[in-house]
């Protein structure tokens, strides 16, 4: 079963780095970042971890945790933590779960249900469709989702500027243009008339009929 937007989040348990969890819980009242690896000590996803780990606190502004992913030991796990520190100079603090028995990558649709056996003897290639991204809300429903192929690093800043847009429209009746970034200008959705464009928003720059560009508003 394929997990779309504004679906539920499939809810877990696993063990972590950091210790079981049950996802739903761990989520909280707050954003979720869960971001898929198919494989252990391998380069790219080094490169992704470490840089996720320096990012740690910017996701922390916006109330939202990040997680990792990868189907080998949760032991495994500790022991490329010390590459990734190595590699990119960031010590990763953030969990890290252990998919073993291939359960979550399952549950998320990165391999199809009826895979057999465990991630014993799995290689990456047998993985690559587990390099996926989820952004979940506070209620616990699938906000954006992504999937990048094994040859290209993901962009993460990306997932970062997302998120001040699915926070911001998540509070306001706008949406955000084509590489928006903080700060910028937004568009008003249909929900908004003219008079509330003018009262609510402070006016607005009518671009086309169905285009009005308006300023940020103040999260």
């Amino acid at each position: 079963m394929s997990i779309r937007l504004n679906d539920t989040a499939p809810d877990f348990t696993a063990d972590t780095t950091e210790g079981k969890i049950n996802f739903h819980e761990w989520i909280g009242d707050g954003y979720a970042v869960l971001f898929s690896h198919p494989k252990n000590f391998t380069p790219i996803c080094t490169t992704e971890l470490g840089y996720m780990a320096g990012m740690e606190d910017e996701f922390s502004k916006r109330n939202a945790k990040i997680i990792g992913i990868s189907v080998d030991p949760v032991e495994s796990h500790h022991k490329w933590k010390a590459d990734i520190e190595t590699a990119t100079g960031h010590a990763v603090n953030y969990p890290m779960i252990g998919d073993t028995e291939l359960k979550v990558a399952k549950l998320y649709d990165m391999l199809p249900a009826d895979t057999a056996g465990t991630s014993e003897g799995r290689t990456p290639a047998d993985n690559q469709t587990v390099r996926s991204v989820f952004v979940i809300g506070p209620d616990k429903k699938v906000k954006l989702t992504l999937t990048y192929p094994m040859t290209t690093g993901r962009n993460f800043d990306e997932i970062l500027r997302a998120i001040d847009s699915i926070q911001l429209t998540a509070k306001h009746r706008v949406a955000t243009p084509a590489n928006w970034k903080q700060g910028e200008d937004v568009v008003l959705t249909a929900a908004v008339s003219d008079e509330e464009g003018n009262t609510v928003y402070g006016g607005f720059e009518r671009v086309l009929p169905y285009l009005r560009k308006t300023k940020q508003p103040a999260n």
